[in-house]
């Protein structure tokens, strides 16, 4: 099959910046595909220049505390001060942001679950945004770890939930392509079109939780999948919300909720 190729919206439509999560020290916004979230050599519309609409009611705009890839939706957190930014800053510095992804990809890897520690390096001087899979104490090498879970296989098409350990550049599109099973749409590590209009990238980000607060739980916010990935997944046969709902556990071992199977959530099990 072949996944959704609609056009991507003009920067002169209005922007949806749907707030996903609210409080005194941060924003979770759910970005949409196509979106940088900041200005490239080549200009043109960002995230930085609708932040002003964000302010609800304090005196600065917020800031990001992390950042996702132009071609990437879903959670992105943003900082409402000075002290939010540092304290976020930490938290993710240090580990301590869960963050799961949904991908859908050409392949997949052949274990059901299990781990990618892979070091990435950039390919390129010139391109530091271009990343590939090196050996452990090559020169420029970053260490990179990814946790995956596979939660559907079935018409050469694979969905996966993936949890970045550590936070390279391009880490789960390069560590997906190394694996042989690349995300669809991604025109730098699988080979899809570069021309407007070619397949987008298939890559969400769906769930996120943040120990914000010293005492009491962590919040945790997710995103709906986009309409381009939801297209897909129904020619697929399967439920956007039940992926959504599998990707949600899919990492979570002490959770009575969580699925032993795929079967659980609804994903009917295929072979690729």
């Amino acid at each position: 099959m072949t996944p959704s190729t609609e056009a991507v919206p003009s920067p002169s439509e209005p922007l949806d910046l749907p707030v996903l999560h609210r409080d005194g020290m941060m924003l979770v916004i759910d970005k949409p595909f196509g979106l940088p979230v900041h200005a490239g050599p080549k200009g043109g519309e960002t995230l930085s220049d609708h932040l002003d609409a964000l302010r609800f009611g304090l005196p600065k705009r917020p800031e990001l505390a992390h950042r996702l890839d132009k071609d990437t939706s879903g959670c992105l957190v943003l900082g409402r001060h000075a002290k939010a930014l540092a304290l976020l800053g930490r938290l993710f510095a240090e580990g301590q942001v869960d963050k799961t992804y949904v991908a859908l990809t050409r392949g997949a890897p052949a274990a059901d679950e299990g781990r990618i520690d892979q070091p990435l390096a950039k390919r390129s001087p010139h391109r530091g945004w271009w990343m590939q899979a090196v050996p452990k104490g090559a020169p420029g090498a970053q260490e990179a770890i990814t946790d995956y879970r596979v939660l559907h296989r079935g018409d050469g098409i694979a969905v996966l939930a993936l949890s970045p350990v550590t936070g390279r550049t391009h880490q789960l599109r390069a560590h997906l392509a190394h694996m042989g099973a690349p995300i669809l749409g991604d025109a730098v590590y699988g080979g899809a079109s570069r021309l407007p209009g070619g397949p987008r990238l298939h890559l969400h980000s769906r769930r996120i939780v943040v120990p914000l607060a010293r005492k009491g739980p962590p919040v945790a916010v997710s995103a709906p999948l986009p309409p381009h990935m939801c297209e897909t997944l129904l020619a697929l046969g399967l439920s956007p919300d039940a992926v959504g709902q599998a990707a949600d556990v899919a990492f979570n071992n002490n959770s009575a909720d969580a699925a032993s199977d795929p079967v659980s959530t609804g994903v009917p099990p295929k072979t690729v």
